[in-house]
């Protein structure tokens, strides 16, 4: 029986993708994180950014168009959030994929090394019923010459 076995290389290349796979779910978690961050900023400078409630007629619409355009980047933050979101579970799909793919190699490995055992367990077995068998021939020779 082949002690090596031979998917190896491709076990190795499982725990690689797998890894890559983990490395791209954290990286689009950290992206999730900065977008909420972004939000936040907006929000807060959206509060912050009040209309003014005097003034001229051009510092009125002035501030008027700066609110709009505070609440259409929160809105474009948002929409931000809800991507990177998205693409966190499409990475995270991807690493359950890349984890089945490896454990389904990792049981053949386990499997083949359990048919090594059992192969390596019945020669040694093998070898220890030939020597109890000679040993047992002999000592019947044995016993036959003497008594005759």
């Amino acid at each position: 029986m082949n002690r090596f076995f031979r998917l190896s290389p491709v076990l190795r290349a499982r725990k690689a993708q797998e890894d890559a796979a983990r490395g791209a779910v954290n990286q689009s978690r950290a992206d999730v994180r900065d977008a909420q961050a972004l939000v936040k900023r907006r929000k807060l400078d959206l509060v912050g950014a009040e209309a003014p409630n005097e003034g001229t007629a051009r510092a009125m619409v002035a501030g008027m168009v700066a609110r709009q355009s505070l609440a259409a980047s929160l809105m474009g933050a948002q929409r931000m959030v809800s991507d990177a979101e998205a693409i966190e579970r499409e990475r995270m799909a991807e690493l359950a994929d890349a984890a089945k793919r490896r454990r389904a190699v990792e049981l053949m490995a386990e499997r083949h090394a359990e048919m090594v055992r059992a192969h390596d367990l019945h020669k040694d077995q093998a070898a220890l019923d030939e020597l109890s068998m000679t040993s047992k021939a002999r000592n019947e020779a044995r016993g036959a010459g003497g008594r005759a």
